[in-house]
């Protein structure tokens, strides 16, 4: 699905499903999904498909300057988190339950907190109050792309998910992931995490919150680990926490069931 926004091409994955076709139910549940640093909308691709079978408008999303959307890549949480309510305004459907991993989350809340109409629902995947960048993948995202993607690719799997079975046959998980982050475009990963780094709002905006927010959390997550997690739960209102066993940073190719689960009751509501 490829569809403009503010004079920019823009590139969404649907689950193999005509979301726009004449005869769509245009009652019909709006997910958006939203990637982390440096990745793609093809993050998503164990859960698109399974949602556009349900009767749901599953739309991932390829950030600017991400995929095969046109860039450049926006700067900063603030102005990706405007482009997304754009985006959202844009389709016409809303409003959306937003499904945000890592960096995707404080895009998430703060689409959420600025445009409170567009957002039934929250799914935070990979979250925290603050996401602080360690010096040496700053410098690496900059310098040596490849060394950055295989620092990231070993920090964001457990330990089931390097030795165990990939839940698309055939596939290497950790390697996917560091293949994914290398083929980034120049200097994304590097002002993706800039953003993530520079982003000192999350916990003002997480308590402001009114949306129904549910949390998902890796214990095995050494990049936002549980307790950064469970502290953004703490400060929703009424925030819903979901803890996965043997699941690091990249639930959604680690535990993809329990992920669909959580995105499933979080568009079915209370």
């Amino acid at each position: 699905m490829i569809i403009e926004v503010a004079g920019k091409h823009v590139h969404a994955s649907t689950g193999g499903v005509d979301i726009a076709a004449p005869d769509a139910d245009p009652n019909t549940p709006v997910v958006i999904l939203v990637h982390g640093a440096g990745m793609d909308s093809t993050v998503w691709q164990l859960q698109t498909r399974y949602l556009a079978y349900r009767n749901i408008r599953a739309i991932a999303v390829d950030l600017p300057g991400h995929g095969s959307s046109e860039g450049p890549a926006l700067g900063s949480i603030d102005a990706i988190a405007t482009w997304l309510c754009g985006f959202i305004d844009t389709l016409g459907w809303g409003p959306a339950t937003v499904v945000g991993h890592s960096m995707g989350t404080f895009i998430a809340i703060e689409a959420a907190a600025r445009r409170p109409e567009l957002v039934n629902a929250l799914v935070l995947m990979g979250t925290a109050t603050a996401m602080g960048v360690h010096p040496e993948l700053l410098r690496f995202a900059t310098e040596d792309l490849p060394a950055a993607a295989a620092l990231m690719a070993g920090w964001g799997h457990d330990t089931p998910a390097r030795t165990g079975l990939n839940p698309t046959p055939g596939m290497w998980m950790t390697g996917g992931t560091q293949a994914l982050i290398e083929r980034s475009a120049p200097g994304v990963l590097a002002t993706d995490l800039s953003a993530c780094a520079n982003y000192d709002a999350a916990a003002s905006v997480a308590e402001a919150l009114t949306t129904p927010t549910t949390v998902v959390i890796g214990l095995g997550d050494r990049m936002t680990p549980p307790a950064s997690g469970r502290t953004m739960a703490s400060l929703i209102a009424g925030a819903t926490t979901v803890e996965l066993a043997g699941t690091g940073h990249t639930m959604m190719f680690e535990n993809p069931r329990a992920v669909r689960a959580a995105i499933l009751a979080a568009v079915s509501g209370p």
